[in-house]
């Protein structure tokens, strides 16, 4: 069985204690350190003191980060496939002939 952890996470001066698996640690910890880095960049970038606007603009650009990947595996999954189907008739062909 999986070990538990029990550890708490500082994000907009909130602290939230989670209970989560040993392997998720160091993802959640490095999670929280790119939130409290971004929160960070927006406050000074754009004087915005109020906590909950600068997470929704964090929320905002972490899934815009998350939509875009998705879009650009996509493009490229595409681009291969195109790319693997040539290979393949250039195959057929040499074979027919």
């Amino acid at each position: 069985m999986s070990e538990k952890l029990k550890i708490k996470l500082s994000i907009a001066n909130r602290v939230y204690p989670l209970t989560i698996e040993a392997s998720q640690e160091e993802g959640l910890r490095k999670a929280a350190k790119n939130i409290e880095a971004m929160i960070k960049q927006f406050e000074q970038s754009y004087s915005v003191r109020d906590k909950q606007d600068v997470l929704a603009m964090c929320a905002l650009q972490f899934a815009s980060q998350v939509e875009q990947k998705t879009i650009d595996k996509q493009n490229v999954n595409e681009h291969v496939e195109t790319k693997l189907n040539d290979i393949n008739e250039l195959l057929q062909s040499y074979l027919n002939s």
